[in-house]
């Protein structure tokens, strides 16, 4: 394992692991690939400890690294953390995705807005009920009184759903249902909507502020925004050459100003060459 802020970061949202993950790739990085991707969390995935681990010399591995960074399952960067006194402090980050993503997803990944994955449509896809149905209609198993009908189901939902949303499991919510009920139980769907609003826990703290990114280049390591390293790797080392600005004239009261300036400093360097 590496220290901590260093070591292997997941990237949400991945598809499911499967033996054809890295069949894109040629032998050698695909193999590696396999390697990384079954690490824990938090493992140390430099070049030199994978060297030590894996049959192949850094120097490979620095090249095999570098071509999963262009294929778009590995990028490194630093990330700013803030800490609860209001300080911040910038650590190393490796993050590692088993599912290749373009630039663009990276780009978005750095900004903290994670692009929702995309489903496939389904025209034979029938609507299934929610979590928050499913679990009304199975209150009935743990405790009988408590059975409802689909149309209860359905008006208690949006109830539930608004426990969901503020952090309770469905653990917390069959107790804070089912526990202490009275004797006879006269209208289910009464008493869980009594509960439901009187139980309601308190809203969730605000999310904390999300991390600022700044991804490397996969040759030089030097950091850069997204957008400008296509495939992890920025222009110099793609060989491009900077683009040419020309330069913005300068209005002429500020070009008089500035040539007055530049006379007096050479005047006053002449005076101080000659001798009294």
């Amino acid at each position: 394992m590496a220290n901590p802020g260093y070591g292997k970061r997941s990237t949400p949202d991945q598809l499911t692991r499967t033996n054809h993950d890295f069949a894109h790739l040629p032998p050698r990085e695909a193999a590696i690939a396999a390697y990384v991707d079954r690490l824990p969390e938090g493992a140390d995935i430099s070049v030199k400890t994978l060297a030590k681990q894996l049959p192949y010399g850094q120097c490979a591995l620095r090249t095999a690294l570098n071509s999963l960074q262009r294929a778009g399952h590995l990028r490194r960067g630093r990330e700013r953390l803030e800490s609860d006194s209001g300080g911040s402090r910038w650590i190393t980050r490796s993050w590692w995705s088993r599912t290749a993503r373009d630039d663009a997803w990276w780009a978005a990944f750095t900004r903290g807005d994670v692009p929702e994955p995309e489903q496939p449509p389904d025209e034979r896809a029938r609507p299934t009920r929610s979590r928050a149905h499913i679990l009304l209609a199975a209150l009935g198993r743990t405790a009988p009184v408590l059975s409802l009908s689909a149309a209860d189901c359905a008006a208690l939902a949006p109830l539930v759903e608004e426990w969901f949303a503020r952090g309770a499991t469905e653990e917390m919510l069959q107790t804070a249902l089912t526990a202490g009920l009275p004797t006879p139980v006269h209208s289910p769907a009464a008493l869980l909507r009594r509960r439901l609003t009187d139980k309601l826990p308190p809203e969730p703290p605000p999310a904390p502020r999300l991390p600022r990114r700044f991804l490397e280049c996969a040759e030089c390591g030097v950091p850069g925004r997204p957008e400008a390293l296509p495939g992890g790797v920025c222009g110099g080392c793609r060989g491009e050459r900077a683009p040419a600005h020309p330069r913005t004239p300068l209005p002429a009261p500020a070009v008089l100003a500035r040539a007055g300036e530049i006379r007096a400093a050479m005047s006053l360097k002449r005076r101080e060459r000659t001798p009294a």
